[in-house]
C-alpha cells in the first residue's frame, strides 16, 4: 500500500502563520529590516521630514474646486478655506525643491538630507513633488489605511514604502531625520509633532533636531503652547524646541544653517 506524500511548507512560507498573531513579532521586525536594507543600498543617511495634512490641495486644484462650488451651488465657504490652505501646499513644494537643490550641490558622494514624507496626498505629495521637480531622489513612508492614504505619484519608486504599524513608520521618520518641517495638519500631524517634542524634551533624541512650525496663525490658534507655560506644565525654554515662520525664505535659511552647523559636522549622528 503506497503512502501519500504531503509537501510541508516551511514556516517562513506559511502565509496563514505569517499573518497570525503568533507571527506579529516577525512582521514588526520585517518593517525594520527591509527598510533598513533599502536605505543602506541607496546610501540614505539622513533626511528632511515634512509633516502636514493629507487634505490640503495644490492651488490649481483648490481654484478649480472653488469655481465649481460657485457654479453648482456648492459649499463656497469650505472651498474658499481650501484655497487659502493651498498656500501651504505651494510653500511645501517650493521649500522641498530648494532644499533638494541645495543638498545636491553639497560635496558628498552619498545622498544627503533627502526629502521624506508620509507618501500620501496633500502636504506629503507637495514635499515629494518639490523634491522630484529638483530631480532629487525622495522617500515616501506610506501607511495602509482604509481612507485618504493613496500613494502620491512623485515618490521615488525605489524608496516608496508601505507600513502596517504606525510605530515602525514613526521610527523611520525619526531615526534618519536631521530636521523636520511641520505644516498645518490634523490629528496625525499633531501626534507626530508632539511625539517628536516629547522625545527631544526628555532626551530620548540626543541628536540636534530643529523643528520648523510653518503657519504661525494656524499653530497659534490650534495649539496654545503659551498656555502650557502659563499653567506650568512645560518650561518656557521648551518653546525654543521649534522655530515658527510663515516664510519659505526664512525656513530655508534656518534649516540650511542648522544642517551646516550641526549635521554636516557629525554625519553619523543618530537618536
Amino acid at each position: 500500500m503506497s503512502k501519500k506524500s504531503s509537501k510541508r511548507s516551511k514556516a517562513y512560507e506559511d502565509q496563514d502563520f505569517l499573518h497570525s498573531s503568533n507571527a506579529r513579532a516577525l512582521r514588526i521586525l520585517s518593517e525594520y529590516v527591509e527598510p533598513n536594507s533599502r536605505f543602506k543600498h541607496y546610501k540614505i543617511d539622513d533626511t528632511i521630514i515634512f509633516f502636514g495634512s493629507a487634505r490640503i490641495t495644490a492651488r490649481k486644484d483648490a481654484e478649480a474646486a472653488l469655481a465649481k462650488a460657485k457654479a453648482n451651488g456648492g459649499d463656497v465657504s469650505a472651498a474658499e478655506v481650501g484655497l487659502d490652505m493651498s498656500q501651504y501646499y505651494e510653500a511645501t513644494r517650493e521649500l522641498a525643491r530648494r532644499l533638494t537643490e541645495w543638498s545636491k550641490d553639497l560635496e558628498d558622494d552619498d545622498r544627503r538630507f533627502v526629502v521624506c514624507s508620509g507618501g500620501g496626498p496633500g502636504i506629503m505629495e507637495a514635499a515629494n513633488r518639490g523634491a522630484s521637480e529638483a530631480r532629487g531622489i525622495n522617500i515616501g513612508l506610506n501607511i495602509s489605511l482604509h481612507f485618504e492614504q493613496a500613494d502620491n505619484p512623485y515618490t521615488s519608486r525605489e524608496l516608496a514604502f508601505e507600513f502596517h504599524y504606525f510605530f515602525m513608520r514613526k521610527f523611520w521618520f525619526t531615526y534618519l531625520a536631521k530636521t523636520v518641517v511641520v505644516m498645518p495638519g490634523g490629528f496625525g500631524t499633531l501626534d507626530e509633532l508632539f511625539e517628536l517634542l516629547t522625545l527631544i524634551q526628555t532626551g530620548k533624541i540626543r541628536k540636534h533636531m530643529p523643528i520648523v512650525l510653518f503657519g504661525s496663525a494656524y499653530w497659534s490658534e490650534v495649539v496654545n503652547l503659551d498656555a502650557l507655560v502659563r499653567y506650568g506644565t512645560i518650561d518656557r525654554k521648551d518653546l525654543n524646541l521649534f522655530f515658527r515662520t510663515d516664510s519659505v525664505d526664512e525656513a530655508f535659511d534656518f534649516i540650511t544653517e542648522q544642517l551646516k552647523t550641526y549635521s554636516l559636522a557629525s554625519p553619523g549622528a543618530r537618536l
